[in-house]
């Protein structure tokens, strides 16, 4: 099966991790709560035939990596830390493809939260 007909897919959902973002002087000084989901692209074939971890794409590892490297990089921007997980999840980790949606809860008092969507790669690579 080639890439193109894959369509199989590996998910987290409410990866919360606190970290330094923001713009404002005062937001460089504590850190914020940001909500991730996370779509994958992830042939599971061999994962599910071996029911080994080794085979998987490990959500537990991304986990950890993903909130290492936003509290690290402590962005200004949403933008900036969007685009930077996906690079992460796309280099470290192989994913052919990956949708992410990340949240900063309360940032406007009015809203629940306020956040982007982004999508990179694609399956046909």
């Amino acid at each position: 099966m080639s890439l193109r007909e894959m369509t199989d897919s590996v998910m987290i959902e409410g990866l919360v991790v606190e970290t330094v973002i923001g713009v404002y002087d005062w937001e460089r000084n504590i850190t914020q709560r940001l909500e991730l989901d996370l779509e994958m692209g992830w042939d599971n074939r061999r994962a599910a035939a071996s029911d080994r971890v080794e085979d998987a794409l490990d959500y537990a590892r991304v986990s950890e990596a993903v909130s290492e490297l936003l509290q690290r990089l402590q962005p200004q921007l949403l933008e900036t830390a969007a685009e930077a997980v996906a690079s992460l999840l796309q280099d470290q980790f192989r994913v052919p493809w990956v949708s992410l949606t990340l949240r900063k809860p309360g940032a406007v008092p009015a809203a629940r939260s306020v956040g982007v969507r982004l999508n990179r790669g694609q399956a046909d690579v």
